[in-house]
């Protein structure tokens, strides 16, 4: 008999059994019964089928979208705000027809793994014991997915009431899932759980219940007196100016609905009917129920009360690390030559080095402009695609010690000037005899750019060796006016006048990649390796980038961790050569007419 191999399947299996069958003159008859049987067609077929599902069941697969009618949805929302050509109006009636529509509804169903069974029918004989009250059953099916309602407890009556219902939660779900007899709503109170009482019970007593509860859940609520509307979703998008942890906050109402978030991820608010606690959902999370987080409003408030009691670090007394240091040369004033190509931009001589502030070598000025202490918590923000035949975006660099963005600024400009340009800054200095007005710099009188200073045209400015330095708006508008991307490198502090309509920003922030280095070392047993601690330049390095990305990450739109020239100037003409194809997140101020 031929021996099958561990890959066969089950239909090969099938077919060499019914060869093998063999009609004998005692069981002539069952044999030729199991041979027609196993010869079916259709049995082969099934047998075919089922391989296929256990490979499939195999592979684990993973869906790509949990949401599909929902961006169907968005799609035709976005199709019917616009004129349309033939293409599009295809499309549109693809999306909106009922089979189309159903099938992925049920794509979603199956990739939520939503399969709750059909609830029993709700009891007929109810207890008479809200005989004056309204009363509405609510029965669901208790899965891993938290119900998605908070509760709280009234502490003069005793009641239990629900606070609110989280969007995309259970039971904000409920007209998909429940055997009606009502929906649950804010304002509600809870009466039963399961037939317990839960008057006068504590909240985590009725979590506890909940918790030990198994299968389907009935739930007695008596309606709140006005039951507010559903929930709408607002279709708001918000970037973090902060960092989040729930678990860290002794102010929110339910730690466990809370949803942490990181600086500069994008939040989709879905609810701000609560003045104090926002549902917000992470973009490109697959989970579908909402988080509570703070609203922008009492996130000032807190800050404003950290403030005044003294408790948040005031920036403005802290000694700020050093940003970029471009020009290694006292003498030397202008960015010079890069393989034949002259770049010109702003020396940054009067941003003081670190041995300069101990030795007090030089008399360098650097001139800040006071500002109001910011309330960073969230910036509403929308997706923005560089229309063709627009200015293009102006592209700011910002970089800790050690990052040497000047010489990054100018590899990438020389490659291609056609493309790219910087800003030519001013100076009050003498021109020397090899530079020409506009080329090096823009040449003015003292007086003329202390006059700049009071109109407010330059982004930053400064004083090196009793001669002014700055980068003048108008200078970066020259660039932009002749539709190239317009480089300019500033101090982080200059980064906040510059983030206009007009100007667009994309903020890259360039540090230089420094790890501890490992070192092998002979010992008499046997090789071991041990960590070389970083030096003192290498440690301000660490710390400068450190406090960049905590007082102005919010600021910032790409990190590049700089290795090498040639490895950082790539990953930069990458980013460049996107803000003309993709779309990204800006804000809302900057597109709204």
């Amino acid at each position: 008999m031929p021996v099958l191999s561990e890959d066969s399947g089950l239909h090969e299996t099938l077919a060499l059994l019914t060869s093998q069958l063999r009609p004998d003159s005692n069981h002539k008859e069952e044999m030729v019964f199991l041979r027609d049987i196993f010869s079916e067609r259709s049995l082969s077929y099934l047998m075919k089928i089922h391989e296929k599902l256990c490979h499939y069941e195999r592979q684990s697969p993973v869906p790509v979208l949990h949401s599909a009618s929902a961006l169907a949805e968005d799609v035709i929302e976005e199709l019917q705000t616009a004129p349309m050509n033939n293409d599009e109006k295809e499309l549109l009636q693809l999306l909106s027809t009922p089979h189309l529509r159903a099938m992925l509804v049920v794509h979603d169903t199956v990739a939520q793994k939503n399969f709750d069974p059909v609830l029993p029918p709700l009891p007929e004989n109810i207890d008479d014991d809200f005989e004056e009250e309204s009363v509405k059953i609510v029965r669901l099916v208790k899965n891993k997915e938290p119900l998605g309602a908070t509760i709280r407890r009234d502490e003069h009556t005793g009641a239990v009431i629900v606070a609110r219902i989280m969007r995309g939660g259970a039971a904000d779900r409920s007209g998909m899932i429940l055997h009606i007899a009502g929906l649950v709503h804010v304002g509600d109170e809870l009466r039963e759980v399961n037939g317990i009482a839960v008057l006068h019970k504590r909240p985590e007593e009725i979590s506890q219940i909940l918790a030990q509860s198994q299968g389907s859940i009935t739930l007695k609520i008596i309606p709140a007196t006005k039951e507010e509307d559903r929930l709408k979703e607002s279709k708001v998008y918000m970037r973090a100016l902060f960092s989040y942890n729930p678990k860290e906050d002794k102010a929110i109402p339910c730690q466990e609905a809370g949803l942490p978030f990181q600086k500069r991820q994008i939040l989709e608010v879905v609810s701000q009917d609560d003045p104090t606690w926002w549902q917000a959902k992470r973009m490109g999370d697959t989970n579908l129920r909402a988080g509570l987080i703070p609203s922008k409003q009492f996130q000032e408030r807190r800050l404003m009360y950290r403030r005044t009691v003294g408790a948040l670090h005031n920036t403005r007394s802290v000694t700020k690390p050093l940003y970029d240091q471009s020009s290694e040369k006292e003498d030397c004033d202008c960015e010079g030559y890069f393989n034949g190509q002259y770049i010109a931009g702003l020396r940054r001589s009067f941003r003081l080095s670190r041995k300069e502030k101990q030795n007090g070598q030089n008399e360098v000025k650097q001139v800040e402009q006071t500002q109001p202490l910011e309330l960073l918590t969230y910036e509403e923000v929308t997706k923005y695609e560089q229309p063709p035949g627009d200015r293009k975006r102006l592209v700011v660099l910002i970089g800790s010690l050690g990052s040497r963005l000047n010489e990054l600024k100018q590899k990438v400009v020389a490659e291609n000037p056609q493309e790219y340009g910087v800003a030519v800054p001013h100076t009050t200095r003498s021109r020397k005899s090899h530079e020409k007005e506009g080329v090096e710099y823009n040449f003015v009188s003292k007086q003329s750019f202390e006059s700049d200073i009071q109109h407010n045209k330059f982004v930053e400015h400064g004083e090196y060796k009793e001669n002014l330095y700055g980068t003048s708006l108008e200078a970066i508008q020259s660039v932009m006016a002749k539709n190239k991307i317009c480089l300019v490198d500033v101090v982080p502090e200059a980064v906040k006048h510059l983030r206009t309509a007009e100007f667009k920003p994309y903020v890259v922030f360039v540090k230089p990649l420094v790890t501890e280095k490992k070192k092998n070392v002979l010992t008499s047993l046997s090789p071991d390796d041990i960590f070389v601690p970083l030096d003192e330049e290498q440690q301000e390095m660490v710390n400068s980038a450190a406090f960049i990305e905590e007082q102005y990450g919010h600021l910032i739109d790409s990190v590049l961790v700089k290795e090498d020239l040639p490895s950082a100037c790539n990953q930069l003409k990458a980013i460049l050569e996107k803000l003309s194809t993709d779309s990204f997140w800006v804000p809302i101020s900057w597109v709204r007419v």
